[in-house]
């Protein structure tokens, strides 16, 4: 199953799930689109019985036993289990999907935690070469033209269709990506998505000391601006945004959700912050000139980049040359480090990944292009007027923003012993071993199984987006306490977790008592993914990176190459319990040893 990072972090969505080709006859996606399937309602005694199964690795056997009767008083017959399966069936019916709505509301807009670090992905790209603020600009440049051109497929509707084992896959988080922006409330946020409207929008935004600016990146004809102009363009950015005591207005976006949207509320009173606001949720995406962070090893350069993408390093660092809402931002540094940053709301990590792997390849290409000498108008400064209250809100995010730094630990490496050839060779899925490693790594750190989340896709159905595959299961407790036991010697939509949502989530628009099964401690258990893993697959040597989704636990992400695998381990400096370094280097250790068992298993057959 492709992977995905999805943290359970969504806003009312202004025009979010809407067709996106407006103004145009469909083409070949959108009609595609009606013929996939819709996702299933799995039947209720099945998901009853996997939870049980689910819960066997990771509570004692009296909560157990507890949880069993709990669950079938739910699933008896005529129950209230029934009636609310019914309820989703029903919904299921008349709805596109039946989960979709419900999942962008409580996974994303409903989540009150910062995006930053809690929610947003970051992605780190291989080091560029340059040192400088000329090579910065002329890879950034490089990076607009191809985003551009891969926005070209979109609104041509080009893109490659793309299938899974033989089944087509819906594309309509591609729709989702370029020209939208998550937009805070005081209890619950929103997505617009500016793709739609009549006049979409020609501009990137570009930051660089913590001032905005507004790019034009197509000339009057309708034609993209090409890599030379763009660079003159961002010169021209440069020169006006050398003061470095500009207010960061952007670190205010990287604040608890109510706190922001009440900020929000007080910034765009002023017309002319309106205005500007209203410029960056509008374009396309947005670029990040960033300052050269401090130099560390090469060993720690990678993790260092994943925090640099994550959150920016600090307040006196880059974490104030951001908007966080914005749904794809570029980060580019002056020493050469490059990434990205995504808000979650809007798609999931294989759209960004394909949007990724082109724009890498586009800046490998040498420009045959030359511009014409046409003078093109200065890009457009976007100005704030910061009030004393605003000061004060700003003072506080770069507050919170540092210590939501010194909080998050951070471990990428490249594990280069072997790639997914290994596993391969074996017969065997490298998803499958790099999630029993994890298990094991686990295992050995803290001698108990945790409940495990790995993200897997649900695109192969109409408006899909993830499930959860439980890697933690009753076999994988026997492999990992059998893998360190002397005595042992060596010789598709049917998941549970959305299903067991949508009941739950049926109860509450029922109006009927919440029942006890979702009132019971094991259920909380079972939600408390103490290790919260994506497989995020690129042709780039790049890999994916996220903060863990419960205070006590990790988060992993993993780009298997041919032959080697980037790894992104991540944990909370204030829990005394976790250390991404340690589970890291478990993990290395895990992966080699059961190499090592499958070589000596495969010399005894011989």
């Amino acid at each position: 199953i492709l992977s995905i990072a999805a943290l359970p972090v969504v806003a009312r969505s202004g025009r979010l799930l809407k067709p996106v080709l407006a103004a145009r006859v469909p083409g070949r996606c959108l009609l595609r689109q009606e013929v996939l399937p819709k996702l299933p309602v799995p039947p209720l005694q099945q998901t009853c019985e996997r939870y049980l199964a689910v819960l066997e690795p990771i509570v004692s056997e009296e909560e157990l036993q507890h949880t069993r009767q709990l669950v079938e008083e739910f699933a008896r017959a005529g129950g209230v289990g029934e009636r609310l399966q019914k309820g989703l069936e029903r919904r299921a019916r008349k709805t596109d999907n039946w989960l979709s709505e419900w999942w962008l509301q409580t996974a994303y807009l409903e989540f009150r935690m910062p995006v930053a670090v809690y929610s947003s992905p970051g992605v780190v790209l291989p080091r560029q070469e340059f040192q400088d603020r000329q090579g910065q600009m002329r890879y950034a440049a490089k990076l607009i033209a191809g985003v551009l051109d891969f926005k070209s497929m979109i609104d041509s509707d080009t893109l490659p269709l793309e299938s899974l084992g033989g089944k087509s896959l819906c594309m309509n988080q591609y729709y989702h990506v370029l020209s939208s922006c998550r937009v805070p409330g005081t209890k619950r946020d929103s997505v617009v998505n500016y793709s739609t409207s009549k006049t979409p929008p020609t501009h990137v935004t570009v930051v660089h000391n913590f001032q905005f600016f507004t790019l034009d990146v197509y000339n009057s004809d309708g034609s993209p601006l090409t890599v030379d102009q763009i660079y003159m363009q961002l010169e021209k950015i440069w020169n006006s945004s050398l003061q470095t005591n500009k207010e960061p207005v952007g670190i205010l976006t990287s604040q608890h959700r109510n706190t922001w949207g009440k900020a929000y509320a007080s910034l765009i009173k002023d017309k002319t912050n309106k205005e500007s606001v209203r410029a960056i949720q509008k374009s396309i995406f947005t670029v990040c000139l960033d300052a050269p962070m401090p130099r560390v090893s090469d060993e720690l350069y990678r993790s260092r980049v994943a925090m640099q993408m994550l959150h920016g390093g600090g307040s006196r660092w880059n974490s104030g040359n951001r908007w966080f809402d914005k749904t794809l931002q570029f980060i580019i540094g002056e020493d050469g480090s490059c990434g990205l940053i995504y808000e979650h709301a809007a798609a999931e990590g294989p759209p960004i990944m394909s949007l990724v792997d082109h724009v890498v390849n586009y800046t490998k290409k040498s420009e045959m292009v030359r511009s014409p000498m046409i003078p093109l108008p200065m890009p457009q400064k976007l100005r704030f007027n910061i009030t004393p209250e605003i000061k004060k809100d700003i003072e506080k995010a770069k507050q919170n923003m540092n210590i939501m730094v010194h909080d998050l630990d951070m471990k990428a490496i490249m594990f280069s012993h072997f790639g997914k050839n290994v596993p391969k060779l074996h017969k065997m899925s490298p998803d499958a071993f790099i999630q029993m490693a994890l298990q094991l790594a686990y295992f050995r750190m803290y001698h108990i199984c945790c409940s495990t989340y790995e993200s897997a896709s649900l695109r192969m159905y109409r408006l899909g987006r993830t499930d959860t595959i439980r890697s933690t299961s009753i076999d994988s407790l026997r492999f990992v306490q059998a893998m360190d036991d002397p005595s042992k010697s060596a010789i598709h939509g049917q998941a549970i977790d959305r299903h067991l949502l949508g009941l739950k989530l049926q109860a509450i628009e029922d109006l009927t008592s919440m029942p006890e099964m979702f009132m019971d401690t094991a259920y909380a258990v079972a939600l408390h993914y103490n290790l919260s893993t994506s497989q995020v697959p690129a042709k780039t040597d790049c890999v994916m990176c996220f903060g863990p989704m419960v205070p006590d636990g990790y988060g992993v992400c993993y780009n298997p190459m041919e032959e080697h695998i980037n790894f992104s381990v991540s944990a909370f400096n204030s829990c005394a319990e976790t250390n991404a370094n340690k589970l890291a280097s478990g993990l290395e250790e895990a992966l080699l040893d059961m190499r090592d068992l499958l070589e000596q298993t495969t010399k005894a057959k011989l």
